[in-house]
C-alpha cells in the first residue's frame, strides 16, 4: 500500500507478526492427515503408525501397508502368532516388532515396507540355520527381502521359531 506521499506505508507490528505467526502454527500435511484418520505413507510406502504396544498398532500398520504388501504382513503376523503363541508385539520407528517374555527381554524380529519388497530383520539372524540371505552392517542382524509372491512360509516359520528362542535385542 502507498500513503498520500506516494511512498509505501509501513506496516504495524501486528500486521507483520500475524502472517509469520500463522506460518509457524500451520500444521504439517502429515499431521493433518493423521488427525483426519488417514495413514501417511513414508518413503518406499512404509506406513507412518504411532508408536504403541500390543496387537492393535501392529494390525493398524498391516492394514495400512500398500497393495500386496498388506497380504504379506498378514501372513507374516499369522505365521509368527502360530509359531510363537503369545508373542509380544509393538510398533516402533514405523515398523512392527515381535518379542517373547517380558518387555526387557528384547525383540527377535521386525519388518518394514520398502518400494518393491518387505524387509524382515532377524536381530540375531547370524545364529539361524540356514542363515537368512541378507547381510547387514551389524554382525548379528540378517535380512529376508520378500518380493511379491516369494514368501517361503515353511522356511520363515523355521527361522521365527529359532529366532524366538535366542536372546532378544533391546531397543
Amino acid at each position: 500500500m502507498t500513503g498520500m506521499s506516494g511512498k509505501p506505508e509501513q506496516a504495524t507490528e501486528n500486521e507483520v507478526a500475524e502472517p509469520v505467526a500463522e506460518k509457524r502454527t500451520k500444521p504439517r500435511k502429515s499431521a493433518l492427515k493423521a488427525q483426519l484418520g488417514e495413514v501417511v505413507l513414508l518413503s518406499g510406502g512404509n506406513p507412518q503408525i504411532a508408536k504403541g504396544y500390543g496387537a492393535a498398532p501392529v494390525q493398524a500398520y498391516i492394514a495400512a501397508m500398500p497393495g500386496w504388501k498388506s497380504d504379506v504382513g498378514r501372513r507374516l503376523d499369522a505365521i509368527i502368532e502360530r509359531t510363537v503363541p503369545g508373542a509380544r508385539k509393538a510398533v516402533k520407528w514405523n515398523s512392527p516388532f515381535y518379542g517373547v517374555g517380558e518387555q526387557d527381554q528384547g525383540w527377535f524380529l521386525g519388518f518394514h515396507c520398502l518400494t518393491t519388497y518387505v524387509k524382515v530383520a532377524f536381530f540375531r539372524g547370524a545364529s539361524l540355520s540356514p542363515v537368512p540371505p541378507g547381510a547387514s552392517k551389524q554382525k548379528e542382524v540378517r535380512y529376508l527381502d520378500i518380493h511379491e509372491g516369494e514368501l517361503d512360509e515353511a522356511q520363515f516359520a523355521a527361522w521365527v521359531k529359532q529366532a524366538s528362542q535366542l536372546p532378544g535385542e533391546k531397543m
